[in-house]
């Protein structure tokens, strides 16, 4: 072997530096890679994945040949695409009628709740977000897909644990009028989440696939903060109706409310809009307002994006209270301040869909 040959070694490392646009992993940990051939400077192998989005395959493949042609010793670089749209056909190709596999096929919108960092209040939105939209009179589901961090159970004030039907799928657990699962359901609470990219894969593959959710108007799926495995997963595996960002009022939390968008806008999902939680104080003794954390970002972000402003949360230490207590603030008290503002951000998201 010349100084100058390539193995396939060499190129897998080179590979994993390409990675899914707006997405944290490489297209090697991904799968993506297939049929990789090596030899005589020559460089060959196929992009198999599954997304919405043919751009970004481009992308993919345009940053892979030109890291590749940049190798010593590589003289021409060969990909060729393999992309399809989830539930089926190539793209490019008229859509199939659907099929009688297609998962979640009962359920009329899908909708990721996703935010870009941690500590916003997003597991709390979404819960609240769907008690709401259960009080506007829709069917609704909670899947929490925060696999790091499941509190679902706890938030709505569920202990016990689902059963399996005599279809061996999972029923999910009804709580306030909403159907509920999470990992927090089948895990020791005190234990932590040390999962590598394809458990967490894997265990939102089961939770679309192997639970009885029946017919639903709503899922509203509580992702993980950031954009990583759960999030390309439920791309692609599901065609999603939207995807909402929840975002606080401080610029930090918006720069990452943004990257959310981006990554969302790569894989082709709709944008149902941005809410602004903890946007504003009201004293419950003299009524004053105050805005802690400033107050407006989220609007003002929405509008530089393009995309629609859901409403804004305030800060109310009932929403806490109610959230340690499992009893979502919407259900603990229907007159809150916090309670109306969940209503107009439920009534816009459904308007949004046309539901």
């Amino acid at each position: 072997m010349s100084a100058t040959a390539v193995d396939e070694k060499q190129i897998l490392e080179v590979l994993k530096s390409v990675r899914f646009p707006g997405l944290s992993r490489d297209i090697v940990s991904f799968g993506f890679v297939k049929d990789l051939a090596v030899g005589g400077g020559n460089v060959s192998f196929r992009l198999e994945m599954v997304t919405e989005s043919p751009a970004a395959a481009e992308e993919i493949r345009r940053d892979a040949t030109e890291k590749l042609r940049s190798l010593p010793g590589v003289n021409a670089v060969t990909i060729a695409l393999d992309v399809k749209p989830p539930g089926g056909s190539p793209v490019g190709m008229r859509p199939a009628p659907t099929p009688s596999g297609e998962l979640l096929k009962e359920v009329r919108f899908k909708v990721a709740v996703a935010s870009g960092k941690g500590g916003v209040g997003k597991s709390t939105v979404t819960a609240n977000l769907a008690l709401a939209l259960t009080r506007l009179g829709y069917r609704v589901g909670l899947m929490d897909s925060d696999i790091y961090g499941p509190s679902q159970q706890m938030m709505m004030g569920i202990e016990e644990k689902p059963f399996v039907d005599d279809e061996d799928k999972i029923v999910p657990i009804e709580r306030y009028g909403v159907k509920v699962i999470s990992l927090g359901f089948l895990m020791d609470p005190d234990q932590p989440v040390i999962w590598r990219g394809p458990m967490v894969m894997k265990a939102v593959e089961q939770f679309l696939q192997d639970v009885a959710w029946g017919k639903l108007d709503f899922l509203l799926v509580d992702l993980p903060p950031g954009t990583g495995d759960a999030q390309l997963t439920l791309t692609q595996k599901i065609q999603l109706s939207g995807a909402i960002i929840v975002t606080t009022p401080q610029e930090v939390s918006l720069i990452d409310a943004r990257k959310g968008l981006a990554m969302f806008q790569k894989v082709n999902v709709p944008l149902l809009g941005i809410i602004e939680n903890m946007s504003y104080y009201i004293c419950a003794k003299c009524g004053h307002r105050e805005e802690i954390f400033k107050h407006g970002g989220g609007e003002r972000t929405a509008a530089r994006l393009g995309v629609p402003f859901l409403g804004e949360i305030p800060i109310d230490p009932k929403i806490v209270a109610g959230g340690d207590a499992g009893v979502p603030i919407v259900a603990a008290d229907p007159r809150a301040t916090a309670t109306e503002a969940y209503m107009k951000v439920a009534d816009a998201v459904a308007r949004q869909l046309g539901a």
